[in-house]
């Protein structure tokens, strides 16, 4: 079944499950916020894991680590909007640390496959 590149991947399966984490966290987000916070947490969450389809689908691993470090920005954005959304009051503390342990994970999984791709 899992015939792409990508799909191989544990980093962009843990991205995948980031993704989820953020979509659930920012479904109880206020109404007034489904095109600020909500809508940008979501979008950079999404961005993460297509960077790395993405990048996989390269020609080359120094491409593909290219992409690798679009979908590791993306990933600094939502930490950065995660942390608007708790002092806004958005998110609930434990909500907020899952996500944050998630993003900590993929992090080191991002940085781990960017080492590899650059050895070759």
């Amino acid at each position: 079944m899992s015939g792409f590149r990508f799909e191989k991947l544990d980093v962009w399966h843990r991205a995948v499950d980031f993704a989820d984490g953020v979509y659930d966290a920012t479904s109880s987000f206020p109404a007034e916020e489904r095109y600020g916070l909500t809508n940008q947490m979501r979008r950079a969450a999404v961005s993460v894991s297509s960077n790395i389809a993405e990048g996989s689908g390269r020609a080359s691993d120094r491409d593909f680590g290219r992409f690798v470090e679009i979908a590791y920005g993306s990933l600094m954005e939502v930490v950065s909007q995660l942390s608007i959304a708790q002092r806004r009051k958005f998110i609930l503390k434990e909500s907020f640390d899952t996500i944050y342990q998630q993003a900590d994970e993929v992090a080191r999984m991002l940085s781990g496959l960017k080492t590899h791709l650059e050895r070759g």
